[in-house]
């Protein structure tokens, strides 16, 4: 089997100092690529930089024959962003890959979070995902090349307590990599959402003794088949935990047409609206929203007849 390499390409990728940037890091330097290894080495709250989590990877890469370079911006703001990027075309010329890993955790529950620690995991999440994204898109595009990977969670699809900040943030990197799918279809670039589960220092606090292995190095190569040229999907969602990959997607229910509805007559009808005998199944990067009115609109057509 032919190694699938990233000889010439330019990855940038946050939070790359620890946990899964820094095996995302090690993995494609290791494999051609010239990194830019962006963290400013914040504590998990965010805050307290330290330019030695990055300098170390940096110092892995070259020590193994790979190229690459520290960058200590803040994803969180949209200056921090733009330079992240800049620091790729400064030194290499280019920005081929955008690994967007950055991540804080500030626990909350709905009730009493702070608008402190809900602002400042977004900043961080998602805001940081708009801002590097932002200012690489346009590049990518002119260049007719690019492979871009948010980091959502499970935690945006199915929830969870005390965590509301990154529940909100996660469902918001979900629409962003759809957008972005759709938008850079025409341009050759791809954007897909990893939902990784790993035991790292975003984990702290919390009781991992039960699990079974579950280390950033088994979710880099599904993260390196996505960003690589021969990547086959894009708009899509990969959930890598404990050795297992799966795709997660959103469905619909074919639900009911009626030509007009009332209180009691959806109360009435719930059942046959949530029924998951006929499932909608739509791909957000190849029509998806297109069909979706589509099929709406064929529902009340033939039900009006």
């Amino acid at each position: 089997m032919t190694e699938r390499r990233f000889d010439g390409r330019v990855a940038v990728i946050t939070g790359a100092g620890r946990g899964l940037g820094r095996a995302y890091a090690l993995l494609l330097g290791s494999l051609g690529a010239k990194v830019v290894v962006n963290d400013p080495g914040a504590s998990i709250k965010g805050g307290d930089a330290d330019a030695g989590p990055a300098a170390e990877v940096v110092r892995e890469i070259l020590a193994a024959g790979g190229k690459a370079i520290a960058d200590l911006n803040s994803v969180a703001t949209p200056e921090g962003g733009a330079a992240i990027i800049q620091t790729a075309i400064d030194t290499y010329g280019r920005i081929d890959i955008l690994i967007h890993n950055a991540g804080n955790v500030r626990y909350g529950a709905l009730a009493t979070i702070t608008q402190e620690d809900f602002r400042a995991v977004l900043d961080v999440h998602l805001l940081g995902a708009f801002n590097v994204v932002r200012a690489a898109f346009p590049i990518m595009c002119d260049a007719k090349y690019g492979r871009i990977i948010l980091t959502s969670s499970i935690g945006g699809i199915y929830g969870n307590t005390n965590v509301v900040n990154y529940g909100v943030s996660k469902a918001g990197i979900i629409g962003l990599n759809n957008i972005a799918a759709i938008e850079g279809a025409e341009h050759n670039v791809k954007c897909n959402a990893i939902l990784p589960g790993a035991v790292t220092r975003m984990a702290d606090g919390l009781d991992t003794s039960f699990y079974p292995p579950m280390g950033p190095e088994l979710v880099a190569p599904v993260v390196g088949w996505l960003a690589h040229e021969s990547c086959s999907v894009t708009g899509e969602m990969l959930v890598s935990i404990a050795g297992r990959v799966a795709r997660a997607y959103v469905v619909e229910t074919e639900g009911v047409f009626q030509p007009n509805w009332t209180i009691e007559s959806i109360a009435d009808k719930i059942g046959e609206i949530r029924d998951p005998a006929k499932l909608w199944t739509l791909h957000p990067a190849e029509h998806g929203h297109l069909e979706h009115l589509k099929r709406s609109c064929e529902m009340a057509r033939l039900g009006s007849k």
